[in-house]
């Protein structure tokens, strides 16, 4: 899943401002779900009109086909591909399909024994173009299922493709707001240790320092666990609780909370005990123009092909230069 370059600016404008971000990707997710919705509706309501009873036979041939993509088998079967790879640890299409099937057939079994014992009747109208058909019971369970693991998939996907797009833009804005001068935190030639989706600071002496950006709320314990799993040095997050803040402060790792007022100037003082040349931020400079100005060089509104914004054409030492 990919996210366009209006999104994640508008994330990071949400986050440097202490904003909740949520709203970005909710509406995202929303709009892509009733997409799905409308669309999957319309083949329903196709299929009624073209088969006298939606029966599990019908279902079989028209949702679960080999020739469609894996990942659509998955869901109208009623799984995800993050259940199928952690049960199989692969999502090789024979055994996704493989995997399909087998739920979907204990699926419709439990729909039907449901149904038999239940003296509740439902029926889901579809209506497309003045054409109408009905669904009866098992038939509606089977639709709203396979539309509930396509919600969740969508949520779980989009949550993870926003933090992962938006880590290295946000952390190159940080950078040229406190203007630190490109060659500090360039991420062509990483050192060994950084994945691709990391970001990474370097000083005057070559050090490398990893730095991870977490989206998470406190609650989530992945929020700020993985500043340890794997060996931070900075970690920047929306929120962070009293407790990870006082760990990683014994652990010498260095935190900024976003989601307190002017919370991105933290960044300041941890450039200074890395040190990495910065300036403090102008206190009377502004910052949504400042970032108009970061954002035009560094993202474009279309989906983004490389995570990791091409900072290399810039001639100057600094990405923006205030005066």
């Amino acid at each position: 899943m990919t996210i366009t370059g209006i999104v994640t600016k508008n994330i990071i404008r949400k986050l440097l401002a202490a904003e909740d971000y949520r709203s970005e990707v909710l509406v995202l997710i929303n709009a892509k779900f009733l997409e799905y919705v409308v669309d999957f509706f319309k083949r329903i309501d196709s299929a009624k009109l073209d088969n006298e009873d939606v029966t599990a036979d019908w279902y079989e041939k028209e949702f679960l086909l080999s020739s469609l993509p894996k990942e659509d088998v998955a869901i109208h079967a009623g799984l995800n591909m993050k259940t199928i790879n952690n049960a199989y640890n692969t999502v090789k299409k024979e055994v996704v399909l493989e995997a399909s099937m087998e739920n979907y057939h204990t699926l419709y079994e439990a729909i039907n024994n449901l149904t038999e014992q239940s003296d509740v009747d439902v029926t889901l109208t579809i209506k497309f173009r003045d054409v109408s058909v009905d669904l009866n019971i098992n038939e509606s369970l089977i639709v709203i299922n396979t539309l509930a693991v396509k919600r969740s998939a969508l949520r779980g996907g989009l949550w993870s493709t926003a933090g992962k797009q938006v880590e290295k833009p946000l952390m190159i804005t940080l950078c040229a707001l406190f203007q630190v001068p490109i060659k500090y935190y360039d991420q062509r030639n990483p050192p060994d240790f950084v994945r691709e989706t990391d970001f990474f600071l370097r000083d005057n002496a070559g050090d490398s320092y990893r730095c991870e950006v977490k989206l998470s709320g406190k609650g989530n314990p992945e929020s700020s666990d993985s500043a340890f799993r794997r060996y931070n040095h900075v970690l920047i997050g929306d929120k962070i609780s009293d407790k990870m803040k006082k760990q990683m402060d014994e652990a010498n790792i260095f935190w900024v909370e976003l989601r307190t007022e002017d919370g991105y100037k933290q960044f300041e003082k941890v450039l200074n005990e890395l040190s990495i040349p910065c300036e403090p931020y102008p206190y009377h400079r502004n910052l949504q123009e400042d970032l108009d100005e970061i954002f035009a060089k560094i993202l474009s509104d279309d989906i983004q092909t490389s995570v990791t914004p091409d900072i290399s054409n810039t001639n100057s030492e600094l990405l923006i230069e205030f005066d």
